[in-house]
């Protein structure tokens, strides 16, 4: 194969003397594009190396940007987190301050209420110390006082009851230190421990909160 290779080369190159020119001056002009080629593609991996480079390490006004960055969203944390405890705080007030209006409202009237309870203890002191068997037509006069006096009391309770006051005469109930004032306590047949056996004196309740407490005698064990 060699041998025809050869007896070819040297046909053609008998024959055209420019196509042996090229064809002994082509390997050279091969070599020089290989080289050239080469050269390339090495200047390419370079480049691309030193851009790879240039993207992994960040420069230094990248950095700088990256730590204001940082700075700022933490000081964005900071100032929401107040914000809020702000609206929380604000919140917390305004509710308490609603509290109290109403506490104002409901008990405002507490003091007057106080002194009012007087004049119904008068009152009801008034009706029972009238002897019932002397309340005649015989004694027009005296019957009209204690009427009157009844009338009385009973408007004067439906005030206090208007007003959210209520009475509290707890007789057989359970002894309750928050609403009742034990003046005694005493043994008494019939009657379970821990009761309410007697009431002296008349309490009060102001839409719920014991504005008097009752005086009371309770039962106890044998």
């Amino acid at each position: 194969m060699a041998a025809v290779a050869q007896c070819v080369l040297g046909t053609l190159r008998s024959r055209s003397p420019l196509l042996s020119l090229a064809l002994r001056t082509s390997p050279r002009l091969l070599c020089v594009a290989t080289q050239q080629k080469s050269t390339s593609q090495n200047l390419e991996e370079d480049q691309g190396q030193s851009h790879n480079e240039q993207k992994a390490e960040p420069s230094a006004a990248e950095r700088m940007l990256t730590e204001e960055k940082a700075k700022l969203e933490e000081q964005l944390k900071e100032v929401t987190d107040k914000y809020k405890r702000a609206l929380a705080d604000a919140e917390n007030v305004r509710q308490r301050s609603q509290k109290l209006v109403e506490e104002a409202k409901l008990y405002g009237i507490q003091s007057f209420c106080k002194d009012l309870l007087e004049v119904a203890d008068i009152l009801e002191k008034a009706t029972e110390s009238v002897p019932k068997e002397e309340i005649k037509d015989e004694n027009p006069h005296l019957k009209s006082l204690y009427e009157g006096l009844v009338m009385t009391e009973v408007q004067i309770q439906k005030v206090f009851k208007k007003h959210g006051l209520l009475r509290l005469n707890p007789v057989g109930a359970k002894f309750d230190p928050y609403e009742h004032e034990a003046l005694f306590h005493a043994p008494m047949e019939g009657k379970e421990p821990g009761t309410i056996a007697l009431v002296s004196k008349i309490g009060y309740k102001l839409h719920g909160r014991t504005l008097r407490p009752a005086l009371v005698g309770v039962v106890k064990d044998a």
